[in-house]
């Protein structure tokens, strides 16, 4: 776990203050190997912990349970937690967000998501120091 955190690590130092986002494949780790990235992630003081890329193939991506687990890692950190793969539907995104996500996926997924469900603006609105999406 040294190593994942130099690495990490090194990339951080290179981003000069750009935000840097984790990607973890949670789909292919255990629980404790989950955790074990996300304390390296923390160490290395990455912005974001990232469920997945949303290509895996044949992959679930986004978890609620994997995102709850990766929040409770980082919250204390101020890390925020991306949800990715597999957030197509209102009751998806709801689930995330409640898990702890701080954002969704795709911008436009999200609006179309926004657009037709004014209960995510209401959880969002809940949980106000999270960002789901840019206000126009």
């Amino acid at each position: 776990w040294d190593y994942i955190e130099k690495e990490v690590k090194a990339v951080v130092d290179a981003a000069n203050g750009v935000l840097v986002k984790v990607i973890i494949e949670t789909c292919y780790l255990t629980d404790e190997e989950k955790v074990e990235v996300c304390k390296a992630a923390t160490l290395a003081k990455a912005d974001f912990v990232k469920t997945s890329t949303g290509f895996v193939k044949n992959g679930v991506g986004a978890k609620p349970e994997d995102v709850k687990l990766m929040y409770e890692t980082v919250k204390d950190a101020g890390l925020g937690v991306k949800a990715s793969g597999g957030v197509r539907d209102k009751e998806t995104a709801l689930a995330m967000i409640e898990a702890g996500a701080k954002e969704l996926p795709d911008d436009k997924m999200l609006e179309a998501i926004k657009a037709g469900h004014a209960e995510i603006k209401k959880m969002c609105e809940k949980y106000d120091k999270r960002r789901f999406w840019k206000e126009n």
